[in-house]
């Protein structure tokens, strides 16, 4: 997928990459699939929380959540490639990333291939641009495309709601990934009912240098006594109702989030000041993200956050579209 730098900010088109041919594109949901030269090419989408309620603490130390997730225009690309010695080989432009077997990619590989009595091995190469410990479920996504990624390769002819339960055994956000662009999740999040949307979303990410462990800000979290609950957005996405969307934007794991990494405040406090629609942090964090009421406005915004820089601090800024 197509990202370019301009004004200091990456724009995203969400557009299938103008160097595949069409003939040769599958649209699997949200992702992009091709078939070139033995290999199997996807590219995977971030995800946004537009509401997340933490309901309770499960007896498996997990929580009970409801949350509103969208996908956008913000890709990662997996090239996956056959490897007939049986050995499953993981490469990445980011260095820091783990390739071993602690990576969700190389787990969805064995769990392929133990499924489906699969001998054969892969190679994968990564490219990254989702940004990591963000929010934006980009371990996910990737899980979620090399499931769909393997289903190709290997000719497995399954469905997404057989993808989606295999998913469901890798991390709670991986399900989502087949059900977008948009979906109400609940129990760990891969209880998935996917929404419909009037209109697509314009949004604008600004992702602070901090990342944040999701196991850091849950253990911070105190739960509500009363949960709020998800009907206002809910009805708002659906009816195409921007501001009044923004109003209804909602996150729990906002404020023990703030805690533990103060830029993630100062990003909200800057992007409020230039009057969005709404504001919200996605997910556990780090990624703080403006509702625009335009693709315009969208524009408007992030020039204004590319500019602004009285303390020195810059975060990585993304114009993007949901998914739609």
């Amino acid at each position: 997928m197509p990202c370019e730098l301009q004004d200091g900010c990456f724009v995203v088109d969400s557009d299938l990459d103008p160097n595949v041919e069409a003939s040769s594109s599958c649209h699997l949901t949200i992702m992009w699939i091709i078939r070139c030269a033995g290999a199997v090419r996807v590219w995977t989408p971030a995800k946004v929380n537009l509401f997340l309620e933490v309901l309770s603490r499960r007896p498996d130390g997990f929580h009970d959540l409801a949350t509103l997730m969208v996908t956008v225009g913000l890709y990662d690309t997996l090239e996956i490639r056959e490897d007939s010695t049986g050995e499953v080989r993981l490469t990445c432009d980011v260095p820091t990333l783990s390739t071993g077997e602690d990576n969700l990619i190389v787990k969805a590989v064995r769990l392929m291939q133990r499924r489906y009595a699969v001998t054969a091995g892969v190679e994968i190469r990564l490219r990254k641009r989702i940004p990591m410990a963000a929010g934006l479920a980009g371990g996910s996504s990737d899980a979620a495309a090399t499931l769909a990624g393997l289903d190709r390769l290997w000719r497995l002819g399954l469905g997404n709601d057989e993808l989606g339960r295999l998913g469901a055994e890798l991390g709670s956000d991986v399900t989502f990934f087949f059900h977008g662009p948009a979906a109400w999740c609940t129990g760990r999040g891969e209880v998935v009912e996917p929404l419909p949307m009037r209109k697509p979303l314009d949004l604008v990410l600004a992702c602070p240098e901090v990342g944040l462990s999701t196991a850091s800000v849950f253990r911070a979290l105190t739960l509500p006594s009363t949960p709020i609950p998800g009907d206002e957005v809910r009805q708002a996405l659906e009816g195409g109702e921007i501001d009044r969307l923004g109003k209804a934007l909602h996150n729990r794991l906002e404020e023990p989030a703030t805690k533990l990494a103060p830029e993630v405040a100062r990003s909200r406090e800057r992007i409020a000041r230039l009057d969005p629609a709404g504001v919200l942090m996605s997910g556990s964090g780090s990624t703080v993200f403006a509702l625009a009421r335009d693709a315009a406005d969208a524009l408007r915004l992030s020039r204004s956050l590319t500019s602004r820089h009285d303390d020195g601090v810059r975060d990585r800024v993304f114009v993007v579209r949901s998914c739609f």
